[in-house]
């Protein structure tokens, strides 16, 4: 058939021109900006699931961003904390050195006493001071505030994490279900009948060795028992007038570390008995039974500790109510506000952050409340070195530099096993989206070079048979005997 007002073979070369010069267009703009999806219409899908890829991918480098700032604030308040612990030694030798008082004249005793008050001031400084991208670390900004803690119930409260999430507040309740007990051990005769003894008395700090004729009266005995407190950690209190009705012999501390022991030398004179009733010559304490927030507690004497995800806390039951002396009960309060909320995670969300409290090493407020402070070592306060004090200084600065590097290990732990973790954790995440990011959008050079060289040999041919079949048109001259 030869028509000359519709060239069919001329429109089909065409048509398949058109497609193959697309493809050559679609080869280059890929090759040249690397990607094999720039626009939606390359690869709808494609581009809807690596758009996601590449957000996730964004918020997972941040969350890293973010750890890795987690880690130099850490960094910076541990280095402000050994500071702190390094003064708390120096005062602590200091304490040791002016206890030595046979060998200590009044003016070294002055001098030491200067150089307390200029450590303890310079921990205040350090506290007031310390500071990250002008956020204040240890002056107790970044610690927990609670609200509404009866202190004649709970000594001392220590909130360690707490995590808020949605919560205005965080609750406490704290439930006692047996009360701590003091190690015991009674004496129920009332003197030595009519021969001495010699006993051997021993407790926590210690074991003294005390001989007692036969005319000690059982008041004495307790007298003699108290006059060594300081070297075994036990005290006797008389029972009835004069210790008619016996004695008890009780440790100082509270819980199941604690124990007194009493032997007796040659004699049989002096039988003791533990709470049960039983003839015993050593008893131990008994710690503390309670559960926070409904869950059980880890107890140690009248001290208490509690983890989980949501909340970690330590705190110091008061005498009266933690051993039973005003009956079981509970006690509630609420954590307010307060910690250092750290976002790990690449969703916002309560699993994905970690809070954590800083306490203030300021000197009032280091210590706690049964021990005493470490500004009362400072000069006028009870436990200066003028107050002969010694030992209940001591005991301060004990518990302070235990408070400071327990504080320093948890935030160790937090950078090496939270931190650390994360990052390389997000890090591999990181590299798998990305991973599958690439295989979605980036493009395979080695297979589009192929498509290219494809694309320009059919634009090349389609051209050439374009051309032929606009020639063909002219063959119906020769028909007219052109």
């Amino acid at each position: 058939m030869s028509r000359i007002n519709s060239n069919v073979p001329s429109l089909i070369a065409q048509r398949h021109l058109s497609g193959s010069q697309h493809a050559l267009r679609l080869s280059l703009e890929r090759l040249s900006s690397g990607l094999k999806i720039n626009r939606g219409a390359d690869d709808p899908a494609g581009l809807i699931v690596s758009e996601r890829l590449r957000s996730e991918i964004a918020v997972v480098r941040q969350a890293i961003d973010n750890s890795s700032r987690a880690i130099n604030v850490i960094a910076t308040t541990e280095g402000a904390l050994d500071e702190v612990q390094a003064l708390l030694t120096d005062i602590q030798a200091l304490l040791v050195e002016a206890a030595n008082s046979g060998a200590f004249s009044d003016e070294e005793m002055a001098a030491n006493q200067l150089q307390i008050d200029n450590a303890i001031d310079s921990i205040t400084r350090i506290a007031n001071t310390t500071t990250f991208a002008g956020r204040k670390l240890i002056n107790g900004e970044l610690d927990y505030v609670t609200s509404g803690v009866v202190w004649t119930e709970l000594a001392d409260v220590d909130v360690l994490a707490a995590k808020f999430g949605s919560r205005p507040y965080v609750s406490v309740d704290v439930e006692v279900l047996l009360s701590a007990q003091k190690a015991e051990l009674s004496f129920a005769q009332a003197g030595l009948g009519s021969t001495g003894v010699t006993l051997d008395i021993r407790g926590n700090d210690g074991i003294v060795t005390l001989t007692f004729p036969v005319s000690a009266t059982t008041a004495e005995m307790a007298n003699a028992i108290n006059a060594q407190v300081d070297a075994t950690g036990v005290i006797a209190v008389a029972s009835g007038t004069d210790g008619a009705s016996g004695m008890r012999i009780v440790s100082l501390e509270y819980g199941s570390d604690a124990f007194v022991a009493v032997r007796e030398m040659d004699t049989d004179v002096f039988t003791v008995t533990d709470r049960d009733g039983q003839v015993n010559d050593r008893t131990d304490g008994r710690d503390a039974v309670a559960t926070i927030n409904g869950i059980s507690a880890t107890a140690d004497g009248l001290e208490l500790s509690y983890s989980s995800t949501l909340l970690k806390l330590e705190t110091t039951l008061a005498e009266s109510f933690g051993n039973g002396s005003t009956g079981l009960g509970s006690s509630s309060f609420a954590i307010t506000e307060g910690g250092a909320l750290f976002q790990l995670g690449p969703q916002v969300s309560t699993n994905q952050q970690e809070n954590i409290g800083v306490k203030s090493m300021q000197a009032n407020k280091l210590g706690n409340s049964v021990v005493g402070f470490l500004s009362e070592l400072k000069t006028g306060q009870p436990n200066a070195l003028d107050t002969g004090n010694f030992q209940q200084a001591s005991k301060i600065v004990q518990e302070v530099i235990t408070q400071v590097a327990v504080l320093r290990g948890r935030l160790g732990a937090f950078e090496r096993n939270t931190l650390q973790p994360n990052i390389r954790q997000l890090q591999i995440t990181t590299e798998n989206l990305t991973a599958s990011e690439s295989t979605i959008r980036d493009t395979d050079f080695a297979e589009e070079t192929s498509e290219l060289t494809r694309s320009q040999i059919l634009v090349q041919a389609g051209s050439s048979i374009l051309a032929i079949a606009n020639a063909q048109s002219q063959n119906v001259l020769t028909l007219l005997g052109g």
